[in-house]
């Protein structure tokens, strides 16, 4: 390869490697004998002391032994280089447990890094000391982690939380309260970060103290939604625990089956109440095996003795539960925001997460509302394919206890052929649990298919899930029997041994399903038994014929034709009865001894001498067990004649009465069905490691005992403003209401109530100049009046005129503002009433006539040969869809000739159409007719415009996105034009109309995932204000001008709704910290609400600092939005 440069592949590949690791550290992993490490860890330089830190972990990484570099790197702990800092500990870390000794020699360096200045400096060092697992040094570790527990930094509080199992670790029995005493107040912080690892170490340091969490529970359960996955995780588990705990179950969820179950077993006591779950349901209308039900909830609070003691044969007690160990869903207001708070969790990004959610749900949710768990159970099925087994591991338990639930997506759980094979058997065992009368046809064609699959496993577990369907739906018995015995007669008919033991394991298999068909009703399917019968000279599986010949004794006396046929079958079986396997033998011998059993008549004596001749035979065989079971039969046909004897009136012998029994449990038929996984099988909690493993995984622990945490256990401090939050979960897809997240802010707030409608503006004709001058004199966007001497009007708010202002700020008003002593204004007033005298109510103006529609340019006159076209878009909502955004669009000829024939088309659209058509009322149909190109509504045509001149229309159309423009085509004078239209997101909403309350109520029920924050700086209010600079006292209050200048900025740029103002009274009244605005709306298309809140920081003079919140349940929109009114917000106003 190119030999004329003297270069080869080998070569080029070296220089290609070298070119790719430049800028890396790769070069850190060449030389693990390189020298130069220890001069560099003694160099003056902390680029080089850096340079041999990481050669150092790099061969940590590699696993070489670097620890005789430990003295010299213990010098470098105080360096004042971060890199260095941060090097040094994650080497400490690694030798500490080594080297202690040496280690011990930098605590003081890491005690005085925990004050500094940097929080990244102050949790290394926590961390570093956390890992020296010293027990001389625990005490001082312990000190530092309460004190970094109250650190002001997340970070640091986080890597507290992080520190504590380590500490536990020590087995600090003396320092265990206080640890637990940090652990609560880790969880009582108000940052999600740490209060994820604060859940961490609780469940590692004391899971049972669930005194702590009942301290903060629901302010663990409304930050539960902003915490970090898989601490979301752990903290769910924890809440769930405290619940049943404190509360116990649930009446209304499924797990109120162990109490129905067991009280059904005992005496009645006489209540009506009926859950569905007492009987077993054979139809699928919605209800519960309870049997099943009931050892599933045995098993989620069974500890291991508990278990093995129930599953023992000396001790079958029933685990009972009395119904003070319930409670009602419907009413606990901690269940409920329990529910409420994991219901968002459904749909995390995280499939763990989801499970834990759905554990909840399927534990403590009403069963009406466990099918909240549906649809995101199955969206987990599209994932990888270790996600989809452990979700098919649950939906198994779910789908067997409640086949309702997942019966109506049985598709969802056909099989592909990429799959393997475990995924299959899941999925095949889910659709034998769910299949109904209504879909078993087509899991029936499914299973066809299955049945010719290349995997023969695979095939013989399809076949057993068709005699498990048959088991659940009798119905199609003879459908399914059909289709096994042809399998028996075409696929398998074979004449040798010379098939492989997966074809010999399906044979077995539908032998097997007929089987349990036929002991649903044996009656029915007499002609069955005797088809079977007569293929057994073609099928050569042994355990396949050992279950015929099984058949032909258990059903020896069925019918009127399978006894005429006894004698030939046996005198069959006797003739091959030497080349039969072992198991086909013994299932000879017993069908011989059953058959002689029930004989009478004259085939009493051919049957015993058939019987006496397998005996024989048997007596010679080469096989311990079969000559053991042919000596045990040989007694036991005597007693057919014993008994014939005793009823001729011979003694009573106690042998024989002895050898009646015998035959009677050994030979007689079973009349009650087992259900093993009653009693020796076990579940694990949903989502657990243990339920994947089928057995208690390091660390499971099943759910506390119902209403075990007693009152007296817990520190609640009632009566605050989250204690009595708590969400009314109906069980539909509306989570309820809860309280206003701004509880915490002083209760002195101007509270403002909006009385203002969906404003009409001014009518502009069509053909009215385009100008954007406003109007001096217009009304005020905001009135105040003194709540106290105003009369208020139907609906509580009060109005009064700009003139009274003055009034309002008066002597009174300024006293309390300033936190005069109280009473010094009027001490004869009660309490109550001062606070009423000193607060304000603001109500909102007609701001139709304040608000200026932003103009944006869309073909400039160079480009229109003369036509200049403006366009803004309207707050008017189309009459026609509301799909439709409504613009303004303005077109003025600049030029000094007529300007004919003006008309704005879809660029893709035909110009072929007559104007009189363009005024055609179109329908909503024709609009949502296609998704992909967005529709215009046909403009009326300009005929002429005159120079000079400007003409008004209104455009209707539909864009494709709210990010993507629309293209179209303006043709004036024969010619056309291409222009953009470009959306602006504001104008995909429009107002929705609410009081603040209603606001308050939706805006709780958006919390976390679907709650959008960003900050920006605003800068309109001060050009308001320095025009007020030489004005007397309080002739425009800055309060008021900064939220007039927020709320023409907001709804000059979107098409919102101000709700409400809130405004502090403080003594400072050029601080303007804790203003709050908020404006209501809902999405065009989709008529989903959309929350925004502004709040305001910062002093009235200077640039604002505003936090915006969009509360909104469709994601990408709620961002953008966000994005946009951040964006115009920091546009300065326009002049």
């Amino acid at each position: 390869m190119f030999p004329q440069f003297g270069a080869t592949a080998e070569t080029l590949s070296k220089a290609s490697t070298m070119v790719f690791r430049i800028g890396t550290d790769a070069h850190l992993y060449d030389d693990p004998d390189d020298v130069s490490i220890a001069p560099l860890l003694d160099s003056k330089f902390d680029s080089e002391k850096c340079e041999a830190l990481k050669r150092l972990l790099a061969l940590i990484a590699q696993g070489f032994d670097v620890s005789n570099y430990f003295p010299q790197v213990v010098k470098n702990v105080a360096s004042q280089s971060l890199e260095v800092k941060k090097l040094v500990y994650l080497y400490l870390l690694h030798y500490a447990e080594k080297r202690p000794n040496e280690a011990l020699l930098s605590i003081n360096c890491f005690q005085k890094d925990l004050g500094d200045p940097n929080p990244l400096v102050r949790a290394w060092a926590l961390r570093t000391m956390a890992g020296i697992r010293l027990h001389v040094i625990a005490p001082l570790v312990l000190v530092a982690v309460g004190k970094c527990a109250r650190d002001p930094s997340v970070y640091v509080r986080k890597c507290a939380a992080s520190a504590l199992p380590k500490v536990h670790d020590l087995r600090l029995e003396e320092h265990t309260s206080a640890i637990e005493e940090i652990v609560g107040m880790l969880l009582n912080d108000r940052s999600p970060a740490v209060v994820g690892a604060a859940a961490a170490a609780f469940a590692s340091v004391c899971p049972y103290n669930l005194s702590l969490v009942g301290r903060n529970y629901r302010k663990l359960c409304e930050i539960l939604p902003d915490v970090e996955e898989w601490g979301q995780i752990v903290l769910i588990g924890i809440l769930l625990r405290y619940v049943i705990a404190r509360h116990g179950l649930v009446k209304e969820s499924i797990m109120f089956s162990l109490q129905c179950t067991d009280s059904s077993h005992s005496a009645k006591d006489g209540s009506d109440v009926d859950f569905g779950l007492v009987k077993e349901s054979t139809d699928l209308s919605g209800t519960c095996d309870s049997e099943f039900v009931n050892t599933v909830s045995k098993c989620y609070m069974e500890g291991p003795d508990e278990y093995l003691s129930r599953s023992s044969y000396s001790n079958r007690e029933s685990f009972e539960l009395n119904g003070a160990q319930f409670t009602s869903g419907k009413s606990n207001d901690d269940v409920k925001i329990l529910l409420y708070s994991t219901s968002p969790l459904l749909w995390s990004n995280n499939s763990a997460v989801v499970l834990a959610a759905a554990g909840i749900h399927w534990v403590m949710a009403p069963k009406e509302d466990v099918k909240r768990i549906i649809k995101p159970l199955l969206y987990l099925l599209r994932s990888s394919n270790a996600s989809k087994y452990v979700v098919l591991r649950n939906i198994q338990v779910f789908a067997k206890a409640m086949p309702s639930l997942f019966a109506p997506y049985f598709e969802d759980f056909f099989i592909f052929s990429s799959e393997s094979y475990q995924i299959k058997a899941l999925k095949l065992e889910i659709l034998s649990y769910i299949a109904t009368d209504s879909s078993i046809s087509s899991i029936f064609k499914e299973f066809q298919d299955y049945i010719r699959d290349p995997d023969r496993r695979f095939a013989a577990d399809t076949v057993a899930a068709i005699g498990l369907c048959v088991q659940r739906l009798p119905k199609m018995a003879h459908i399914c029997v059909d289709g096994l015995l042809a399998l028996t007669t075409q696929e398998f008919v074979t004449k040798d041994f010379g098939f492989g033991d997966q074809e010999a394991g399906i044979l077995t298999q539908v032998i097997m399903s007929i089987k349990s068909i036929i002991k649903q009703d044996p009656p029915s399917q007499e002609k069955v038994i005797i088809q079977l019968v007569r293929s057994l000279d073609s099928v050569k599986v042994p355990a396949a014929r050992a279950m015929i010949i099984w058949m032909v004794g258990e059903y020896s006396s069925l019918g009127e034709i399978i006894p005429r046929m006894l004698t030939t079958v046996l005198k069959y079986l006797a003739w091959g009865f030497p080349s039969e396997a072992p198991e086909t033998k013994l299932q000879i011998l017993n069908t011989g001894c059953k058959v002689l059993e029930g004989a009478t008549g004259d085939d009493l004596w051919t049957f015993k001498k058939i019987f006496s001749y397998l005996i024989e035979l048997a007596e010679c065989d080469l096989n311990y067990d079969l000559r053991d079971r042919a000596r045990l039969l040989k007694k036991l046909p005597s007693c057919n004649l014993v008994s014939l004897g005793l009823e001729e009136g011979t003694n009573d012998l106690p042998e024989s009465n002895l050898l009646h029994i015998v035959a009677e449990c050994i030979l007689g038929r079973q009349t009650r069905k087992v259900k093993p996984e009653s009693f020796s099988y076990r579940y694990y909690l949903p989502g657990s490691l243990s339920q994947i493993v089928l057995h208690a995984a390091p660390g499971y622990e099943p759910l506390p005992k119902p209403c075990s945490l007693l009152l007296d256990d817990l520190n609640v401090a009632e009566g605050t403003s989250e204690m009595k939050r708590a969400a009314d979960y109906s069980g539909t897809d509306d989570y309820g209401s809860s309280s206003d997240p701004s509880d915490e802010e002083s209760a002195s707030d101007y509270d403002s109530q909006r009385s203002v409608t969906e404003s009409s503006g001014s009518d502009r004709g069509d053909d009215s100049e385009f100008t954007s001058e406003g109007n001096d004199n217009a009304d005020p966007l905001i009135q105040i009046s003194d709540i106290g001497n105003a009369s208020e009007n139907q609906n509580g708010v009060s109005q009064s005129s700009p003139a009274n202002l003055g009034e309002l700020m008066s002597n009174r008003a300024l006293e309390s503002w300033l936190d005069e002593q109280p009473g010094s204004s009027n001490p004869g007033l009660p309490k109550q009433s001062q606070v009423r005298i000193s607060s304000a109510r603001i109500s909102v103006g007609d701001v139709g006539k304040r608000v200026k529609q932003k103009s944006y340019l869309l073909l400039d006159p160079a480009s229109g040969n003369g036509l200049k076209v403006d366009y803004s878009f309207s707050s008017e909502i189309s009459s026609i869809s509301r799909l439709l955004v409504c613009i303004e669009v303005f077109f003025k000829n600049c030029s000094s000739e007529i300007i004919s024939e003006i008309t704005l088309a879809d660029e893709e659209s035909n110009r072929a159409f007559d104007s009189a058509d363009k005024t055609a009322v179109v329908n909503e149909s024709s609009l949502t007719s296609s998704d992909d190109v967005p529709t215009l509504v046909p403009m009326e045509s300009i005929v002429s415009l005159e120079p000079g001149q400007t003409t008004r229309r209104i455009l209707q159309v539909r864009f494709h996105h709210h990010l993507l423009p629309l293209k179209l085509a303006l043709y004036c004078d024969g010619k056309k034009l291409p222009i953009k239209l470009r959306p602006d997101i504001g104008y995909f909403v429009k107002p929705l109309p609410m009081d603040a309350e209603v606001f308050i109520g939706k805006e709780s029920r958006l919390p976390g995932m679907f709650e959008y924050a960003r900050s920006c700086t605003f800068t309109d209010h001060i050009v308001e204000l320095n025009k007020e600079n030489g004005d007397s006292l309080l002739v425009k209050d800055k309060f008021l001008a900064i939220c007039e200048s927020l709320a023409l900025k907001m709804l000059s740029n979107a098409n919102l709704c101000l709700v409400s103002v809130d405004m502090p009274i403080a003594a400072n009244l050029d601080d303007a910290s804790g203003l709050r605005l908020r404006f209501s709306s809902e999405i065009l298309s989709s008529s989903i609400p959309c929350l925004i809140t502004i709040g305001v920081e910062g002093k009235c003079t200077d640039p604002l600092n505003l936090s915006i919140k969009v509360n909104c349940e469709e994601t990408v929109f709620g961002l953008n939005l966000l994005n946009r009114i951040a964006n115009f917000l920091v546009e300065p106003a326009l002049s």
